[in-house]
C-alpha cells in the first residue's frame, strides 16, 4: 500500500467548499472521483484541513492510500485530465506510510488581499476583496504585529467552532503592498473556524480608523467577538502554503 501527497492549487468560487458533501459540489469529492477513474479504487483525501465555500488554495496539500502501481509523476497528469480546470495537482510525493495531511501539520500560511482601489477590478474580483474607501496602511502595520504569539483568539472566530480550545500560535503576521492591493499574510500552528477573515476585517476597521491599533491586545484579552471587526467575504481568502518541518 502506498501513501501518496498531492500539493493542490485550486479556485475556490464555484465550490462548496474543501469537505465531501452529498448534492453540493466539493474539491474533496471531484479528486476523490478522478482518483477513482484513474486506479479503479475508491479512496479517502485526507486535507490539511477544509477550507469553506469560495475559499482559494495556491498550496493545500492532502494525501491518500492506494495499491496503484501508476508512476508517481503521471499522477498529477492523471487526475489532472479528470478534474475542473479549476482544480490543479501541483505535486505528487509518495510519503512514508504514517504521513498524515492533517495531523503531521505544523503551520499554515493564510493570505488575504484586499483590492483598496477606487473602482475595483474586473480580472481580479474573484480573489480579493473590494475596499474602496483608501485603508491606512501604515496602522494596519502596527496593527498586526499585535497578533503574533501565543493567545486565545475567542475574540476572533465564529460560532460553529469545533475545536475545543481557541488558543492558537501566530509565529508571523505582517502586511504586503503592492499598488493598490493590501495582502495580510498570516502563518500560525492552525486557525480557528473563519479567524483569518475576523483578523482580516479587524484590520480594516483599523485601516478605517474604526479601531485603533493600540486597542488590539485589549480585544484579544477581552475574548469578546463583538469588539472584532466583522467577517470579510471568502473570496479573499487563499491557503498559500502547509508547512511539515518546524
Amino acid at each position: 500500500m502506498r501513501n501518496i501527497k498531492l500539493t493542490i492549487e485550486y479556485d475556490g468560487k464555484d465550490f462548496n467548499g474543501w469537505q465531501k458533501q452529498p448534492n453540493k459540489l466539493n474539491i474533496q469529492g471531484e479528486i476523490e472521483r478522478a482518483i477513482e477513474n484513474v486506479t479503479g479504487e475508491k479512496v479517502e483525501l485526507i486535507a490539511s484541513g477544509r477550507t469553506d465555500a469560495g475559499v482559494h488554495a495556491l498550496g493545500q496539500v492532502a494525501n491518500f492510500k492506494t495499491n496503484s502501481k501508476m508512476a508517481i509523476e503521471k499522477i498529477p497528469i492523471a487526475i489532472n485530465s479528470q478534474v475542473k480546470k479549476s482544480i490543479r495537482i501541483k505535486n505528487a510525493e509518495e510519503v512514508d506510510e504514517n504521513f498524515h495531511s492533517r495531523f503531521n501539520c505544523k503551520r499554515k500560511t493564510y493570505r488575504y488581499v484586499i483590492d483598496n482601489s477606487k473602482y475595483g477590478t474586473a480580472i481580479y474580483r474573484n480573489i480579493s476583496y473590494h475596499m474602496p474607501i483608501k485603508l491606512n496602511v501604515e496602522e494596519m502595520k502596527k496593527a498586526i504585529k499585535y497578533f503574533e504569539g501565543k493567545h486565545d483568539f475567542k475574540a476572533f472566530k465564529s460560532s460553529g467552532t469545533s475545536s475545543k480550545s481557541s488558543v492558537r500560535t501566530i509565529y508571523s503576521a505582517q502586511i504586503l503592498v503592492e499598488g493598490d492591493n493590501i495582502g495580510i499574510d498570516l502563518t500560525g500552528n492552525g486557525f480557528l473556524y473563519n479567524m483569518v477573515r475576523i483578523i482580516a476585517g479587524t484590520l480594516v476597521d483599523v485601516g478605517l480608523g474604526k479601531i485603533k491599533a493600540e486597542d488590539i491586545p485589549k480585544i484579544i484579552e477581552g475574548k469578546d467577538r463583538t469588539k472584532a471587526g466583522k467577517t470579510l467575504p471568502p473570496q479573499g481568502l487563499m491557503l498559500i502554503r502547509v508547512d511539515y518541518e518546524k
